[in-house]
């Protein structure tokens, strides 16, 4: 299972709505601040994920952007933290 990093960032209008995708995005990855996660993930968990946000999500009101940072551990260096620093992403408990 090759694993990838993601830099998933949501903007939900409607409050309700957002909190389902928080605790969605809860349950993929690590929260970075306010509606950021780094999501350490398969193709096919990626893909799944597309998925449930669509569900989540009114296409009409609310984004979700899903940026490939590249394949691990290269991909740490993509993310560039001005202030506190980023835990590094190979560590940590990973949901395959």
């Amino acid at each position: 299972m090759t694993q990838r990093l993601y830099l998933v960032a949501y903007d939900v209008s409607a409050p309700k709505r957002w909190r389902r995708v928080f605790r969605l995005m809860k349950g993929y990855g690590e929260w970075l601040q306010l509606s950021v996660f780094r999501c350490r993930l398969t193709e096919d968990r990626r893909q799944r994920l597309a998925a449930a946000l669509g569900k989540l999500i009114d296409p009409a009101e609310d984004r979700v952007l899903i940026g490939d940072l590249g394949s691990l551990p290269r991909a740490t260096a993509a993310l560039e933290a001005i202030g506190e620093p980023l835990p590094d992403a190979n560590e940590g408990p990973w949901i395959g």
